[in-house]
């Protein structure tokens, strides 16, 4: 083969932007693009009242729960399934008299087996509860969970 030196191709660059730099409708599609109807275009946005800005944002209500209204138990199916889980974690630790003994007793390892069924029933449920039901079984676990801590420190 010869050496040819081959002349590079020619790269042909189109702008193919609506608006010209001033902001116009360019020629080619003048034709195509119509301004809208100005009266069926969307009302401009309420002015705000002179206070709003100095209202302060509210919480969501969710922040406003307190501990005790989650973990109160809502009464859905799931949870009335957990609620004896719960008091029996509770009664393990020596949280909660069983009502069939005379004294509480600790049971770390009974307390344990409960708080993983508890925590792998919190795992496989993940984004399928209400909001409620999530509350009331993150509320008990998490309180479940340091009482184990604590309770097994001082044994």
């Amino acid at each position: 083969m010869p050496n040819q030196k081959q002349s590079p191709k020619e790269l042909k660059v189109t702008d193919k932007r609506i608006f010209t730099p001033d902001g116009e409708i360019r020629d080619e599609f003048k034709q195509e693009i119509r301004p809208a109807d100005p009266h069926s275009a969307p009302p401009p946005p309420a002015a705000e009242p002179p206070n709003a800005a100095e209202r302060k944002p509210e919480p969501p209500k969710q922040d406003r729960r307190t501990l005790a209204d989650k973990a109160k138990n809502p009464g859905t199916p799931f949870t009335n399934f957990i609620e004896p889980f719960i008091a029996q974690s509770y009664m393990s630790l020596g949280m909660l008299r069983n009502p069939y003994e005379p004294q509480a007793k600790i049971d770390t390892a009974a307390a344990r087996q409960m708080i993983d069924i508890l925590t792998l029933l919190k795992d496989k449920t993940a984004g399928n509860l209400d909001p409620d039901e999530d509350d009331f079984l993150d509320t008990h676990l998490s309180e479940l969970k340091l009482a184990f801590v604590q309770r097994t420190k001082s044994i």
